[in-house]
């Protein structure tokens, strides 16, 4: 074989569009342009994201792409083998005595509780919310689960319509619940 038999394969290659060249052709007259406008004079145009000088999409978008959920709800984590390592049989454990003990960060963020791990002491245990294991295991050692109320603020506040009177009462219920 020979350079100059190369071909490349069949259906590979289609022959130009030849724009401008009759009215038989399909691509006559204007060519596709449309009529009078930007787009129909010669080195017309703009960019390939030229909005008619709207800030355009790409860079209204933040450089990090996707967006930020206002209204997520950040749990703070603690499983099972934290409780039985941290807690003895018998112990309350609620928000206040896991910061106490160093397993989260903050007592008035909501608190869930996982269930990874064997759970073998018999405990109170007061958060948010429970994995359908950690629930279990905490029954089967013969504990008790107890779910409470999520104290709500900013933008949750707003997206679940509560009154001020009902948030200040919550807060309330919150201090009451603490001391």
């Amino acid at each position: 074989m020979k350079l100059h038999e190369l071909r490349p394969d069949k259906g590979a290659t289609k022959k130009r569009k030849r724009v401008g060249r009759g009215i038989s052709a399909g691509q006559g007259k204007t060519a596709g342009r449309g009529t009078k406008g930007q787009g129909a004079r010669r080195g017309g145009g703009k960019g390939p994201y030229f909005e008619g000088g709207q800030l355009p999409l790409v860079r209204r978008l933040p450089f990090k792409r996707g967006f930020t959920n206002i209204f997520r709800v950040e749990f703070q984590e603690v499983n099972l083998d934290d409780l039985t390592r941290v807690f003895d049989d018998g112990d309350t454990v609620a928000p206040d005595t896991l910061k106490a003990a160093g397993l989260i960060r903050k007592a008035d963020q909501p608190v869930v509780i996982l269930g990874r791990g064997d759970l073998a002491k018999k405990l109170t245990v007061k958060a948010h919310r429970f994995s359908t294991r950690a629930q279990e295991q905490i029954g089967q050692a013969g504990g008790s689960v107890e779910k409470l109320e999520m104290l709500l603020t900013g933008p949750h506040a707003t997206v679940k319509k509560l009154r001020k009177e009902q948030i200040a009462a919550l807060r309330e219920q919150r201090t009451a619940q603490q001391d």
